[in-house]
């Protein structure tokens, strides 16, 4: 009885978790549109992903999160677009599984930043490679110095926060 109290409790959590974090998602590109700021340039769906790592253990939860954020968002508020929705479900699972492989494996603040920077960038790498098949064009939009500077910051956080 009480192990299924324990695990109702946990999915209850999670789920608050996950709808509150998708609405936050969600709503970046509003807030964006509506004061013209560049707020995509902070790869918010990252920052949200990993906020997810922070608060939900389950990493089946992260992955599902993975895959949910670019697709919700594009339904909700048509950012990112299709195409780039497809390209970033990828990014996100591959953050997700890099960051579950390897996280277990290091201790101390800057092993768990190492870990996370090398999870993002094979997320990034993924992401990259699948836009340039997939959609072409411009193949970097956001600079990359901002980039590099999101993902030491978020990697940093993700560290900082982290309990394992």
């Amino acid at each position: 009885m009480n192990n299924t109290v324990t695990k109702t409790q946990n999915f209850m959590r999670a789920a608050t978790v996950d709808i509150v974090l998708l609405a936050v998602a969600c709503l970046v590109p509003t807030l964006s549109h509506a004061f013209a700021l560049p707020l995509y340039q902070l790869n918010p769906m990252l920052l949200v992903l990993l906020a997810s790592m922070l608060l939900v253990s389950d990493r089946r939860n992260a992955f599902l999160l993975a895959v949910l954020l670019p697709v919700v968002s594009m339904i909700t508020v048509g950012m990112p677009t299709p195409m780039k929705a497809l390209c970033m479900v990828p990014e996100m699972l591959t953050i997700v599984a890099v960051s579950s492989l390897t996280l277990g494996k290091v201790s101390g603040y800057f092993g768990r930043m190492g870990c996370m920077v090398v999870a993002i960038l094979c997320g990034k790498a993924v992401y990259y490679a699948l836009k340039a098949v997939l959609i072409g064009g411009a193949l970097v939009t956001t600079p990359w110095l901002m980039q590099a500077l999101v993902v030491v910051l978020a990697a940093g956080l993700f560290a900082a926060f982290c309990k394992k």
